[in-house]
């Protein structure tokens, strides 16, 4: 089974809300919600893979410093298998724009729950609920 490495941030603003994102129409599972991240180029370390991605998906640039690792989820879908690392981050410059026809939404972390994500996000939440809560 193929091994499939992604990467993921819970973004927190001021009022200790998380940045979430709906997978828009043409990805797969799309109208799920999910932390921002993507995919891990050959040769790139998870936090190098993180900040191309914030700055792809939504114009911020984070230095490597202002991200914290958190969790993990390890996930088997049907055809691979999901390894993904999620780091905090409270720290960015920029004003955070959808660029790839998303939405985007900050929500409480007890809150999370309320939103339809992708299996391997859901064991995510218990980990950011029990930090920013």
């Amino acid at each position: 089974m193929k091994l499939l490495l992604v990467v993921a941030v819970a973004l927190v603003d001021a009022d200790n809300r998380v940045l979430i994102a709906q997978r828009p129409e043409g990805k797969t599972l799309a109208g799920l919600w999910e932390f921002p991240g993507g995919k891990i180029d050959a040769n790139e370390r998870p936090e190098q893979a993180l900040i191309r991605e914030l700055r792809e998906e939504l114009g911020i640039d984070v230095k490597e410093a202002c991200l914290a690792p958190l969790t993990f989820a390890s996930h088997g879908y049907p055809d691979f298998h999901l390894l993904m690392p999620l780091y905090i981050c409270r720290r960015w410059e920029g004003h955070i724009a959808a660029r790839e026809g998303q939405r985007l939404k900050w929500v409480a972390p007890p809150m999370l729950r309320d939103y339809s994500m992708p299996p391997a996000d859901e064991p995510l939440i218990p980990a950011l609920v029990e930090l920013l809560a």
